[in-house]
């Protein structure tokens, strides 16, 4: 699917996001990656087999605990 190099992650990958936009779509709040993504601005995506992952935000990660 992708022809960058180096390769974007694909859709399995952890850093899946960090794929190259292929088209941007702001008025409707959507763009889709190059890996098959597709990336909402609330930060929930659809990947390319269907499964649905909800918004998710740096804020919603446990604080790392103080030692």
């Amino acid at each position: 699917m992708c022809q960058h190099q180096p390769p974007c992650p694909n859709a399995t990958a952890r850093d899946r996001e960090a794929a190259r936009t292929v088209t941007c779509h702001p008025e409707q709040g959507w763009s889709l990656l190059c890996n098959g993504i597709v990336l909402f601005e609330d930060t929930g995506e659809l990947l390319p087999d269907g499964e649905i992952i909800a918004p998710h935000r740096p804020t919603d990660l446990p604080a790392p605990s103080a030692a």
